[in-house]
């Protein structure tokens, strides 16, 4: 039995048998994305079902939520995984948490530099938002000086990648079932983190420390026979090191942010950092409030970066129309300023259709010309997406 399903298993008997209510919600929705180059469609059905419960006192609640996705186009897409399920105390001052979770570190908008609890989940979505549950116990001081949390995460989770009939596989075909790790122990390795945060006056701030496998594989190129004669890669897995800092200056309408790291792996030293602002309009027309956001994305191995991130500047607009459909809109470019043909965009859009359904908006378009660059792989994989979700 893998770590993944002995820590769920134990999160359950942490329950106390006497009943209480539950509380059942969650989404089911279906997806359809067009790639543009090919006139290829991608459809898919998914759902996320959550179940939460708690007892009178509110000192013991336990959440569980899972996510499916049907896809008819790539097996590697079909999936699926545990997003939560996990049991919290709540003492006076401090707090414990035990089964599998997700953790979300960072302020910036084009880059989560410090956000390395939980694995990304690739084959949801390209920018990494996405994320698989990550089995931890996670012991939370809360005190007037500040929040201080400590986890160990006793199990691995590997990354997901596009299959060989997928989209958005990059210049190779991954082979996620011959996985490598520097560490002997391999997904078993117990990885440890620590994270401070606080708030002073119109600051608000975190360090963080993890120690463990590293989040992000390098790809080790083979030959792969199929029918395709495509290249392929296996992910490796290394140990690395990370110290992180993220903080927010809130002045006025103005949001100043940055994310920095220095990270310690099996390659060498490296630090890297996210820095930039969101200007908030309100009322800009009507009742219609707008965001402009800028970044700029920095990267100390430059070229060498795995990351299409490494020396960058990202600038985007957010629409909240402040409606009773809560409809938004976020639309970003991002530029890279040492190869000047290497360029991304996206539209995200969102609007609620009665009480209970949702329909979403995605558009991705990615150009270079430069084979060195990250994104030539996927520069012919240009799609829109639309998305309907049910909530219940």
């Amino acid at each position: 039995m893998n770590t993944l399903k002995k820590t769920f298993l134990c999160s359950l008997f942490v329950l106390p048998s006497l009943a209480q209510a539950v509380n059942i919600a969650g989404k089911v929705g279906a997806q359809s994305r067009f790639f543009t180059h090919d006139e290829k469609l991608q459809s898919s059905l998914f759902a996320e079902p959550e179940l939460y419960w708690s007892d009178e006192e509110r000192r013991n609640s336990f959440t569980f939520k899972l996510f499916a996705r049907y896809d008819a186009l790539d097996d590697e897409r079909t999936h699926l995984d545990i997003r939560e399920a996990i049991w919290l105390h709540v003492g006076d001052s401090w707090e414990f948490r035990a089964g599998i979770g997700k953790i979300f570190w960072g302020v910036t908008e084009s880059n989560h530099l410090v956000d390395v609890i939980n694995q990304t989940d690739l084959v949801e979505s390209i920018d990494g938002e996405e994320k698989l549950g990550q089995p931890m116990l996670q012991g939370t001081i809360l005190r007037d000086w500040g929040v201080l949390s400590a986890f160990v995460l006793p199990g691995f989770r590997d990354r997901t990648f596009p299959g060989i009939d997928g989209r958005l596989t990059g210049q190779i075909v991954i082979d996620t079932h011959n996985p490598l790790y520097e560490d002997s122990d391999k997904k078993d390795h117990f990885d440890y983190a620590l994270r401070y945060s606080n708030s002073i006056d119109i600051f608000d701030f975190g360090l963080s420390w993890f120690k463990g496998t590293n989040r992000d594989p390098r790809i080790v190129y083979q030959s792969l026979e199929n029918n395709l004669h495509q290249p392929s890669g296996i992910p490796l897995y290394d140990q690395m090191q990370q110290l992180g800092v993220d903080a927010q200056a809130t002045i006025g309408n103005w949001l100043w942010k940055i994310e920095a790291i220095a990270r310690d792996d099996s390659i060498g030293n490296f630090g890297a950092f996210t820095a930039g602002f969101e200007y908030t309009m309100v009322g800009f027309v009507d009742i219609t409030d707008l965001g402009l956001l800028m970044e700029y994305n920095r990267h100390s191995r430059n070229e060498r970066s795995p990351s299409p991130l490494q020396n960058d500047i990202f600038v985007g607009a957010r629409l909240a129309f402040n409606d009773v459909q809560s409809s938004q809109l976020l639309i970003g470019y991002t530029q890279d300023l040492t190869e000047s043909s290497s360029k991304s965009a996206f539209i995200e859009g969102s609007r609620r259709l009665g009480e209970s359904w949702k329909l979403t908006l995605d558009v991705r378009l990615f150009t270079t010309d430069n084979p060195t660059m990250p994104l030539y792989g996927i520069k012919n994989d240009d799609y829109g997406s639309v998305t309907l979700e049910y909530y219940f």
